[in-house]
């Protein structure tokens, strides 16, 4: 048997080996009416004249929308890392006094500093709750954003969502630089200040959401990118995380109690726009996504799109073959009909609740790790716990940062038995063993005349190494070089809901696990001051034992999808009695992307390929009844219409 060029290519990207998913029903993109109608009209970017916009192709336009995401990621990481600095910082104190809780060592507390014996009322009112409200309620924002686009990102458009979330946060930056005026304020400060973050939240949270930038660089890219993509993505976020720590670093050592002090705040905070204006001018000269134009019956335009993204004839076959693969897949959802949320909240025999609670507990598991802890709170840390000095703290912190990105890029090769599974409990037991020295060798500190913790050289030296080492565990990443893909707690998280679940509810279910991550991330920056405040040194063994929860979790409940199509782990999950149902009555499309990996070759080697990779006796029934029907169909197909994409009888 023998296949053309054009079928296999289209078998080896068929719909069915997407990690993507695009919402079938034209019915779902008709625009509401009243205010969001308008603003959905008004967000109906691809519709302008843009001067320019069809000069960039193939590799130069491919190149551009990379980079217009990996803008996007890296003011998300630094709006992530930016309050780190800040905190500790004397002239934010001053006007912010609500963040601040009251301490014997902070000398703008009192009046008669270095003494610290007469209280200025005025200075240090707030408590821990106050000051973790500030920075988290940017989680419940971004949460709120997420939610938005859940609802309404398929009709604004992936390219519009942004945009107008980009919008959205430079507004809650201008609150974030003004509140406080020129003298700083109270209640009212505070407040601004909140309004702000959860403002500019809300649109991060829109931005980052999976129907936007992620879905947007993912349906623009070529399928063989895709998994480099998820983990360049998580480390150009951990790249902003450093940046941000720097410029805190860098903006500390102007001079303090002037008019003009206030910049050693308002610029860091001002800076994260910068990103995102970059960010709304590149997407005025950027187009959408074709599949998100298909959805909209703009074929036309994403026949050209196509044409464009490959760097091809817009009537090439290979255009041809692309547009009819999103065809296909826009075709087969429709014939399921309009998705219902109801269906992720029961098993029956494809196990939506249970993929979709993994997907959630994945994203879970990444936030009570204890990764936030250091993110938003590494000065504080490094001050308040390890009691190093503030220029020091800083220069940690920033440091801290830069090994974060440095082993976000490392890349391992692996045999071909290491997987995602093996990563996940490597890195949670590193980080648990990194949580446990952290509590050792904090809890010998001793305190001060003024409050202060004081740590012996040789543990703050420990302290810092296995802090920077946690960073480490969580952060690197291994490439698996049969898989193609990233493994690892920074990267794998976002990749391992869209590998679990099946294209019917991939959408649905991600953005589930979505807001799992915002919430779980709201609940840990919440409670890392207070639990600071009443735990001291315990709080590393508090999330060493949420890491050591992690290990049996993964181990018992996670199933390993490396290597796996999305057929294959279809099967994993179904019960048996589906999985025969499966394999009795398969159509040839449910098996093309297989029967292209192996190539048209003998059935016996076919069977083989997809048999050694599961270890259920219902998987290897269900494939090799698959494989054959698969075999028989593609073949009737070709005796009666010469447009058939199945392999050819010689």
């Amino acid at each position: 048997m023998d296949t053309s060029p054009e079928e296999k290519k289209r078998s080896e990207h068929s719909p069915d080996s997407r990690d993507d998913q695009i919402e079938a029903s034209h019915d779902a993109c008709t625009p509401p009416s009243g205010v969001v109608g308008v603003f959905s009209t008004l967000g109906n970017l691809p519709e302008w004249p843009v001067p320019g916009i069809g000069l960039l192709s193939g590799k130069l336009l491919n190149t551009a929308i990379a980079w217009c995401s990996c803008l996007a990621f890296l003011m998300f990481g630094y709006d992530q890392g930016v309050m780190s600095g800040l905190l500790t910082l004397d002239d934010f104190q001053r006007h912010f006094p609500l963040m601040t809780p009251l301490s014997q060592a902070n000398s703008i507390c009192w009046l008669d500093s270095p003494t610290n014996t007469v209280r200025d009322e005025r200075m240090c009112t707030g408590d821990a709750n106050t000051q973790a409200a500030a920075v988290a309620l940017y989680q419940v924002g971004c949460f709120l954003g997420a939610v938005l686009i859940l609802f309404y990102g398929e009709l604004w458009g992936r390219k519009s969502s942004t945009f107008w979330g980009s919008l959205i946060m430079i507004i809650g930056t201008i609150f974030q630089v003004a509140a406080g005026g020129m003298n700083g304020g109270g209640v009212d400060a505070y407040a601004i200040l909140i309004v702000g973050r959860v403002v500019g939240g809300i649109g991060n949270g829109m931005v980052t959401s999976k129907s936007a930038i992620p879905t947007w660089q993912s349906e623009c890219a070529k399928p063989e990118k895709r998994g480099k993509l998820i983990i360049t993505s998580g480390a150009i976020i951990v790249a902003g995380i450093m940046i941000s720590y720097w410029a805190g670093y860098g903006f500390y050592f102007l001079p303090a109690g002037q008019a003009y002090s206030s910049v050693r705040w308002r610029f860091p905070v001002a800076f994260q726009s910068f990103f995102t204006v970059l960010v709304m001018v590149a997407l005025l000269f950027l187009p959408d996504s074709p599949r998100w134009l298909l959805m909209r019956g703009r074929e036309q335009e994403a026949r050209h799109l196509l044409a464009r993204l490959a760097g091809a004839p817009v009537e090439s076959a290979e255009v041809e073959v692309e547009l009819n693969n999103i065809k296909d897949a826009l075709e087969a959802q429709s014939r399921e009909g309009p998705f219902k949320m109801r269906e992720l909240l029961h098993n029956g025999p494809s196990q939506n609740l249970r993929r979709t609670l993994l997907g959630v507990a994945a994203q879970f598991f990444q936030q009570i790790s204890g990764i936030n802890l250091i993110t938003y709170y590494a000065t504080y840390v490094f001050e308040n716990s390890l009691g190093f000095g503030p220029d020091m703290s800083r220069l940690l912190a920033a440091a801290n940062g830069t090994e974060y990105f440095l082993a976000g890029l490392i890349a391992i090769p692996l045999i071909e038995r290491a997987g995602r599974r093996n990563l996940m409990l490597f890195g949670a037991f590193g980080m648990m063993s990194s949580m446990i020295i952290l509590a050792g060798t904090s809890s010998t500190a001793t305190i001060d005349e003024q409050g202060a913790p004081v740590l012996s050289t040789l543990y703050g030296v420990i302290a810092t190494v296995f802090l920077f080492g946690f960073n480490t565990f969580f952060a690197i990443d291994a490439w698996d070089v049969r898989a193609d893909m990233f493994s690892g707690w920074l990267g794998m998280t976002w990749l391992y809901p869209a590998e679990i679940t099946s294209l019917r509810i991939r959408i649905q279910a991600n953005a589930l696990s979505t807001c799992s991550n915002w919430l779980s991330n709201f609940l840990i920056v919440m409670i890392t001051p207070p639990a600071f405040e009443n735990l001291q040194y315990n709080t590393y063994t508090m999330f060493a034992v949420f890491n050591a929860a992690i290990i049996p979790s993964v181990y018992f409940f996670f199933p390993e999808p490396k290597g796996r199509s999305l057929e294959e782990l279809d099967v994993i999950f179904a019960s048996e009695d589906d999985a025969e149902a499966r394999g009795a009555g398969a159509r040839c499309g449910d098996y093309e992307v297989l029967w292209g990996r192996c190539g048209g070759g003998e059935e016996a080697e076919c069977c083989k390929y997809a048999g050694t990779e599961l270890e259920l006796r219902k998987s290897r029934r269900f494939f090799n009844r698959g494989l054959r029907h698969a075999k028989g169909a593609m073949m009737a197909d070709n005796a009666t219409s010469s447009s058939s994409s199945g392999p050819r009888a010689d």
